[in-house]
């Protein structure tokens, strides 16, 4: 292991016999033959020009052979990052670093003797991209970084926030779904130096990124993580995970969902002085209302970054609320329709209810002379539905199980859970959501914001 924190890899044969303290004809000149790390090195130790060295880093071979070099040690074991330092080589180092992690196979219980060093490394790769005035830089060694270093992605790292904050700011959304599609499971202090606003940062970030994508479902569920994660007190960012929470589940399900039990009490008496209450309350049926709140608070929710998202749940307003019809009306004319929606033009409300049919939001038959129909929606179920469905509860008892007997390990949990059943058993009885018993196994900061 090299003083970066780093494996040091195994020599390889690409390894050259090029002493990289002799000096080298112009590295620009050379043939990709003639290529080897010790030129390599020689080149980035005596460049003076950054853009010149860049150039050089990218065509002195082709992508294979460059990446395999620069991953690979010099001769007598001598690792090339001890010849550099950061300050003047920092270019350099980059590429052997993104190179080394891109190709060499590290072995991962080396790592967790550093752990702070490998968050250092992450921080230092975005203060670099940073630096450089293009942050996207740090997107592919970030992503390369986080999946050599935990053992899955599952694993919660100090890595896992500062990629995704980076993703979000650069607007890369799609960039962080490879990570994002693995649910955070396990968190291992041992492996990171992780603290209570990573875990917060992380989830905020990425309910962004699928809320930007439209993957509703999904910020949902990082919205609700990150605003209900019990604390001592309530976070700042809590609060903005909940207006956003609120936003998104107006757009999806076209109502609020009930606030998590486990969401700090504080949360939701702030939120209902704030005008995303408001809004909240009168969706989607007060559409004019809806509008005036939007105008009176148009800069407020500009600067809190929610003006998109107010804007989309102010478009589907008319259409949650011609589903709000469907569970009390059996046939309607357009113009009762458009009445009760805001819509004074029966062809926009034409247009509009076509619109639903063909994509299934409703089962309705509209007649010439422009009434309404409204059926239920015929139900329908596949054998891959049932089939993925299983398969997805399977996977997810098996995780439970899993949970459980790590979490019957603990021995803090095992105290609360005895303290728990003693006093229980001097009162009613508690519905304890943190004891399990046996079951059947089966097969951003304070102040973070985002351009």
């Amino acid at each position: 292991m090299n003083q970066s924190g780093l494996p040091t890899p195994p020599p390889t044969s690409a390894t050259s016999t090029t002493n990289p303290a002799q000096s080298s004809s112009n590295a620009a000149g050379q043939s990709a033959s003639d290529v080897s790390l010790g030129s390599i090195v020689t080149t980035i130790t005596s460049a003076s020009s950054p853009s010149q060295l860049n150039q050089y880093l990218r065509s002195c071979a082709s992508k294979d052979v460059r990446e395999v070099l620069l991953a690979s040690i010099l001769p007598g074991n001598q690792d090339p990052l001890t010849l550099l330092n950061v300050r003047d080589h920092t270019l350099g180092m980059l590429y052997i670093l993104s190179a080394r992690l891109h190709t060499v196979a590290s072995d991962k219980p080396l790592w967790h003797h550093v752990e702070d060093r490998v968050t250092l490394l992450a921080t230092g790769i975005r203060q670099f991209a940073e630096a450089e005035g293009n942050p996207k830089l740090a997107i592919a060694p970030l992503s390369d970084l986080l999946v050599k270093y935990p053992p899955t992605l599952s694993h919660l790292t100090t890595i896992h926030p500062i990629f995704l904050t980076i993703c979000v700011a650069t607007r890369h959304f799609t960039a962080a779904i490879p990570v994002l599609a693995h649910s955070i499971t396990t968190i291992d202090l041992s492996l990171s130096d992780l603290t209570y606003h990573d875990n917060l940062i992380y989830h905020y970030a990425g309910g962004i990124a699928f809320a930007a994508l439209k993957n509703w479902s999904a910020a949902e569920e990082l919205f609700e993580i990150c605003a209900s994660s019990p604390g001592s007190a309530a976070s700042a960012i809590q609060m903005e995970a909940l207006k956003k929470l609120a936003l998104v589940q107006l757009i999806y399900r076209g109502k609020p969902s009930p606030p998590s039990k486990y969401m700090h009490p504080i949360l939701m008496r702030l939120f209902k002085a704030t005008p995303y209450s408001n809004f909240m309350n009168a969706y989607p049926l007060q559409r004019d209302y809806l509008r005036t709140i939007v105008e009176n608070e148009q800069q407020l929710f500009a600067n809190e970054r929610t003006l998109g998202l107010i804007t989309q749940a102010l478009d589907r307003a008319p259409r949650w609320a011609i589903k709000k019809l469907t569970t009390t009306y059996l046939t309607l004319h357009l113009s009762d329709i458009g009445r009760e929606v805001g819509i004074s033009d029966e062809n926009e409300v034409k247009s509009l209810i076509l619109s639903m049919i063909e994509c299934s939001e409703i089962s309705a038959e509209l007649s010439a002379d422009g009434t309404v129909s409204f059926s239920d929606p015929p139900v329908k179920f596949e054998k891959t539905d049932v089939d993925r469905v299983l398969a997805q509860a399977q996977q997810q008892d098996a995780l439970l199980v899993r949970l459980e007997k790590e979490m019957e390990r603990n021995k803090e949990y095992l105290t609360k859970a005895v303290k728990s059943k003693d006093d229980a058993a001097w009162g009613p009885s508690m519905d304890e959501d943190g004891a399990f018993g046996d079951r059947p196994s089966g097969n951003w900061t304070e102040d973070m914001s985002f351009a």
